[in-house]
């Protein structure tokens, strides 16, 4: 330390404390009606919300009808209207054409990794399925699950190969 420093200037344990502002002081309920937390203690007159050991439960709605009785409730576990929580057909990642004219040179080998580096199908364990939208340019041999109909007819259309993987 220098000579000019004064013990307000030097940061350290004994000079730390909360931001202002970020510490509240707790309400002190049941202290007398002149605090304006007393008496009912905030709880207001009777009813559920004034007894102890009242809370709300989960999904409580102030008596609104709760989002889990709105929902429709289909039964069983195998079919795929029952439920509409969760996913039951298989998912693709979807590669137009019009993006592989885009990224890739005419007479070059799209493989499912070539993909995965251009950005266009970057999660590895969702099958990877050619749409046709779109158009080619030059032929393209291209490595993927699944093909359309219109994705496969227009690669061929130009010369290009179809490989689907297994």
């Amino acid at each position: 330390m220098s000579e000019n420093d004064t013990s307000a200037d030097v940061v350290g344990l004994h000079s730390l404390q909360p931001a202002p502002g970020s510490r509240k002081t707790r309400r002190r309920v049941g202290r007398g009606h002149g605090s304006g937390h007393g008496k009912t203690s905030g709880r207001g007159h009777k009813g559920a919300g004034s007894r102890s050991g009242a809370k709300d439960r989960r999904g409580f709605e102030g008596g609104q009808n709760p989002l889990q009785s709105r929902m429709r409730k289909l039964r069983g576990p195998n079919k795929k209207t029952s439920m509409p929580f969760e996913r039951f057909r298989t998912a693709t990642q979807g590669v137009n054409l019009d993006d592989l004219a885009d990224r890739f040179e005419a007479g070059s080998v799209v493989t499912l990794d070539a993909l995965a580096a251009s950005g266009l199908a970057k999660d590895r364990d969702v099958p990877v399925k050619i749409l046709g939208r779109g158009e080619l340019t030059g032929p393209l041999t291209v490595h993927a699950h699944r093909f359309s109909k219109s994705a496969q007819a227009a690669i061929e259309a130009v010369g290009g190969t179809v490989v689907v993987e297994g």
